[in-house]
């Protein structure tokens, strides 16, 4: 569910690896472009399909009645609007969330919500994470991912669904921690982009990666008391790639915010969605609970929705840096 350069990056590994899939797209023009080509029109247009695996639909109820597995892959901004079309009963089904974000207004992570709303169970909730951006896997470049389910048995039935030549999938049973740590990380990346466009240098710029994966851990390890390792991939390395790769649009989204640009302005020059924007206010409204010390998240939030000076915000936060 979603027709996002993500969606069709996961849908591109599940068509090679010979599985048949029902996509839900929500505009139809898009599909019979699709279609005709064997492209998405929109997004990763270079990648080419073989549509005798593919059963398109601008139905989101008749994807889910369809379906045994739903995926879903579109921005969490427009999330909500999009899963109130599911009318049919979904709570016997497995859901996997690729959304790396969380439900605006409701404060609540996807898994969560589809509890609350659709029946699913923990057992038949998954994440898939990083580190990976859309692009690479797209390519077939060597990627790696990880499923999360608190049933591990059909956490590795997921993953070797995903897995290919030039990807490696893992798994884990931390649904909460995983979902947490990719919101995060998007803010986080708005940070280093923005640390990038003021020019501070890579000293400082490792320095901010270094003190955003500790901010993590504090507020993962307060909203999903459990062990983990944050240095494991689906948590530091996805961070990392975020915040360093030219392919994320949160960094990018950052850069221009650093080099001067208004908050609106840059918001406009996006062609895709950047998560972190929405996750910063998020974290912000949902770290009242914890209030953990997140000196690097409410720098990025009074930038964003508060016209802070990015120089200035930026200066604040690097005194708490250690």
């Amino acid at each position: 569910m979603g027709g996002g350069s993500w969606a069709t990056a996961l849908a591109k590994l599940l068509v090679d690896n010979g599985n048949d899939i029902v996509w839900y797209m929500h505009r139809q023009d898009r599909i019979d472009s699709f279609m005709a080509s064997g492209r998405n029109p929109a997004y990763l247009s270079d990648v080419k399909f073989d549509l005798r695996h593919i059963t398109f639909t601008a139905s989101i109820d008749e994807a889910a009645r369809m379906a045994d597995t739903v995926l879903l892959a579109m921005p969490s901004p427009y999330f909500k609007k999009q899963i109130s079309g599911i009318t049919t009963d979904i709570s016997s089904k497995a859901v996997v969330s690729a959304i790396k974000g969380i439900v605006p207004d409701d404060e609540m992570v996807i898994s969560d919500y589809m509890e609350s709303h659709f029946g699913i169970n923990s057992g038949r909730s998954l994440v898939v994470s990083g580190p990976c951006h859309a692009e690479e896997v797209a390519m077939g470049r060597r990627s790696f991912l990880t499923v999360g389910c608190n049933d591990i048995y059909r956490a590795e039935q997921f993953a070797h669904v995903l897995r290919g030549p030039a990807l490696t999938t893992v798994t884990s049973s931390d649904v909460l921690g995983i979902e947490y740590a990719a919101v995060l990380k998007n803010v986080y990346a708005i940070c280093a982009g923005i640390i990038h466009g003021l020019r501070s240098g890579d000293n400082f710029q490792a320095m901010l990666v270094s003190n955003a994966v500790m901010e993590m851990q504090r507020f993962v390890s307060a909203a999903s008391p459990r062990e983990r390792n944050i240095c494991d991939s689906v948590y530091l390395g996805d961070l990392l790639v975020t915040a360093y790769s030219r392919f994320s649009r949160n960094h990018n989204f950052g850069v221009m915010i650093g080099r001067g640009l208004s908050v609106k302005a840059a918001r406009m020059e996006m062609v895709q969605t950047a998560e972190g924007y929405y996750a910063a206010k998020c974290i912000h409204d949902i770290n009242r609970r914890y209030r953990v010390t997140m000196p690097i998240l409410e720098g990025v939030y009074s930038i964003l929705y508060h016209g802070a000076s990015a120089e200035k915000a930026v200066a604040e936060m690097a005194d708490t840096f250690i």
